[in-house]
């Protein structure tokens, strides 16, 4: 989408010199209507959910949420504590250091699932809390372990030592994370436990920290060196997230994440083999004992292992680990059969994601489903949808008028904050590309509107501190989708979009920057002939107040009819053609 002019055109246009018009002249039609909502968070049960999509195998479900009487959209009801969440004492007055009095309804659903012990998928809208939702009850529970071991000298020993990973799918995600948890810190000032990131080239941490935040191939390149290493290191591992759970089970994340998630659960049936042959032994055994347990029929296993990997993952999984693994142990077929279907658990997975549709046989949703049927899904009110503290305004351009029209937009909240009360303005303007991020960047200076910019076009250093200086100091900020997931920017008032999203994915994420903790935003979507019928999607399905999840669609006659419609429009206009 976005601007076509000439080097001339760009050169010489002229602003409009009406005055902006403000974003309060809405229409009904613009916004999601929620009188059939609760304004609580719902625990949705298969069979519930089921009528709006396909049928799957059924998912325990046994948290419940909180009743929440009031017209809170964000926070639980005012008698919920952290405590009563069933967190201890010291990560309740952790929480209150940090600024954080009351949990968040999507927290107050999830924390006691988490604290269960069984598996959750987290499918919440963006702004809901989701990351302390997961980091919390987590951090509890390694405190409280490794309390537990201090006082226990006999159990505090290197093999009994237990920590958390956390996948995310970028570096600054990663950091982001990092920060959030070492935010919680006790009386003394001090983190309650150590955090780190493990990204990049940098290597494994000499002092492993009882939570490793990391990238699926960092991961992996960290821990498959050296065998004796991944072995200790995967049994160790007592809880795994998935942050951003859409995007690692699909894409170039996808072999990597299915990749880890056998070696994990690989590990898990090896330990109840174990566990099983030598009941008279504890239950708590070393990767050493595994290593050296002598089973029969090699090659079965292998091929039972592998099987099972390509089942699930349908033809995607690198099951090279698996076999490595196998390399010196054995079982009898029959026998390893029956330890694929049941075996005793030692490892919880989370799953965290704003976006999680489940239609179709590859959607994040439906993996899922299929590999964690009996995961608890905790959902929020407003999973993609609208949710009702965010006002919007469309506006159909083309190419004579788009830059006005976003010059406009920018001007409208660009010299005040709305209802914050931060003193501070921010401003994110989304591009689909980044020849069209630094397109949008300059015509804005020429407007003499100073930006930062953001893309994967400048170094990660330039990312980080074009963020730094936008959170502290408020602007407009120019950015891709790499902006639009995970990363939290307290206080943006307006999110426009100079390119209108390529998904109804992408769309939820952008818009997801703003009215975030309990908080309001104005979103402004500038559109062309050749979005319609995305556009036309989505808004119906704010109309009938439902989700836009029908716009997601991955019906190849869906998409083959909107890239048909776009190239054969004549307002259709390529992104890299604006600075021509």
């Amino acid at each position: 989408m976005i601007l076509r002019l000439s080097t001339a055109m760009l050169h010489s246009f002229s602003l409009s010199t009406t005055t902006p018009k403000l974003l309060s002249h809405f229409t009904p039609s613009f916004f999601l209507s929620t009188s059939a909502l609760s304004p609580r968070i719902r625990i949705w049960l298969n069979q519930s959910y089921s009528r709006r999509t396909r049928a799957f195998s059924s998912a325990v479900v046994t948290a419940s949420s909180p009743k929440n009487t009031g017209t809170d959209t964000f926070f639980a009801e005012d008698t919920v504590s952290w405590q009563s969440l069933g967190l201890s004492d010291r990560i309740s007055q952790a929480l209150s250091n940090a600024g954080f009095d009351r949990p968040s309804l999507v927290q107050a659903a999830c924390m006691p699932s988490i604290l269960s012990g069984k598996d959750v998928v987290i499918a919440a809208e963006t702004g809901s809390g989701k990351t302390y939702g997961y980091l919390v009850p987590l951090i509890d529970k390694l405190y409280g372990a490794r309390h537990d071991a201090d006082n226990d000298l006999e159990k505090a020993t290197v093999s009994s030592r237990t920590f958390s990973i956390v996948l995310c799918p970028n570096v600054l995600l990663c950091e982001q994370v990092v920060r959030m948890a070492n935010d919680l810190s006790g009386d003394d000032g001090r983190p309650i436990l150590r955090v780190a990131a493990v990204c990049g080239r940098q290597g494994w941490l000499v002092n492993e920290p009882d939570v490793i935040v990391s990238t699926p191939v960092a991961l992996l390149n960290s821990i498959d060196p050296k065998k004796h290493h991944r072995s200790d290191f995967i049994r160790a591992v007592k809880y795994v997230v998935f942050d951003e759970a859409d995007m690692l089970l699909s894409g170039g994340f996808e072999n990597h994440v299915i990749r880890l998630i056998h070696m994990l659960r690989f590990d898990e049936k090896l330990l109840s083999r174990v566990n099983k042959a030598g009941s008279e032994n504890p239950v708590e055994t070393s990767s050493d004992s595994v290593s050296h347990f002598d089973f029969e029929g090699e090659e079965d296993m292998q091929n039972e292992s592998i099987s099972e990997a390509e089942k699930m993952s349908e033809g995607d999984v690198d099951a090279q680990d698996l076999m490595e693994e196998t390399q010196t142990l054995t079982v009898k077929r029959k026998d390893w059969r029956r330890v694929r279907k049941n075996y005793e658990r030692s490892k919880q997975y989370i799953f965290v994601a704003a976006t999680l549709p489940v239609n179709g046989k590859k959607t994040a949703g439906a993996v899922l489903k299929k590999m964690f049927p009996d995961a608890n899904w905790v959902s929020g009110s407003y999973l993609h949808q609208h949710n009702p503290r965010l006002k919007e305004k469309w506006i159909e351009v083309t190419t004579d008028n788009q830059v006005d029209a976003l010059i406009e937009a920018v001007k409208q909240f660009g010299s005040k904050a709305l209802d914050h009360g931060a003193g501070v303005s921010r401003t994110m303007v989304f591009g689909n590309t980044v020849e069209a991020v630094e397109a949008v960047a300059n015509i804005l200076q020429r407007a003499g509107i100073e930006c930062y910019r953001y893309h994967t076009g400048l170094s990660l250093a330039e990312r980080a501190e074009s963020l730094d200086d936008f959170r502290a100091k408020g602007g407009i900020f120019v950015c891709t989708d790499a902006a639009a997931r995970g990363v939290d920017i307290p206080n943006v008032s307006h999110v426009i979009q100079a390119d209108f999203a390529t998904s109804a994915i992408d769309f939820l994420h952008r818009v997801g920057r703003t009215a975030r903790a309990g908080q309001f935003g104005v979103v402004t979507s500038l559109y062309n002939e050749s979005n319609r019928d995305l556009v036309n999607a989505i808004r119906a399905a704010g109309k009938l107040g439902q989700p836009v999840e029908a716009a997601f669609s991955r019906k190849r006659s869906f998409r083959n009819k909107l890239k048909k419609r776009g190239s054969n429009k004549a307002g259709h206009i390529s992104t890299a053609e604006l600075m021509v």
